[in-house]
């Protein structure tokens, strides 16, 4: 008996044919993969194809896969992963395309696909650091012009590079670096024994 993931799976490969790096089927989701440089035209024919019709980005995020689930990543760092939904054929994909360099993260924008990218995409720039080549308004959305670093990067400091205050004597906020000492905050948890089945 066919289901739905699996005429979804088969439209998917069909469509996008060499163009699709990897097709993952997990926990009642398809993740797919395609390179940044066929990212543009992947995301058309997802948009655009009949038996596809992905008419609406409902996400997008930046990716940092360094040290990812605790193990050694051996790819590419840095991905922008966008969440695509077919109100015709109700049904989802997750679309991650990787930036070649970890150095310079780039990869095409959507906003001419999907004009909703345009806001996922600056937020992705400003907390990753992914760099989306031919986004018409590419600035930061939530920390300041002059903040230095992205703070979703694994190897951000935890307690910032430096830290804003307000000077009485100046009548300004001014920058200055941090001041707060490294510390562990994980608390001290007491549990039964047997608590969950652990022993």
């Amino acid at each position: 008996m066919t289901t739905r993931l699996n005429t979804l799976e088969a439209a998917l490969r069909a469509v996008l044919g060499d163009s699709l790096k990897s097709l993952v089927v997990a926990l009642g989701e398809i993740t797919i993969e395609v390179a940044a440089e066929h990212s543009l035209a992947a995301a058309t024919a997802l948009r655009d194809h009949p038996d596809l019709q992905f008419e609406q980005l409902i996400d997008l995020c930046g990716m940092d896969y360094q040290g990812y689930a605790h193990t050694q990543w051996s790819g590419p760092r840095f991905a922008a992963v966008s969440h695509l939904l077919s109100l015709k054929h109700n049904w989802r994909v997750r679309l991650r395309v990787f930036a070649a360099d970890d150095d310079f993260p780039l990869v095409p924008t959507l906003v001419e696909i999907w004009p909703s990218a345009g806001w996922f995409e600056r937020e992705a720039f400003d907390l990753f650091g992914v760099i989306f080549e031919g986004h018409p308004d590419l600035r930061r959305l939530l920390t300041d012009y002059g903040f230095v670093g992205h703070p979703f990067r694994k190897d951000f400091p935890v307690s910032g590079n430096v830290e804003m205050r307000y000077d009485p004597e100046q009548k300004r906020v001014i920058y200055q670096p941090v001041t707060i000492a490294p510390r562990n905050n994980v608390p001290r948890v007491i549990r039964e024994q047997g608590y969950g089945g652990l022993r």
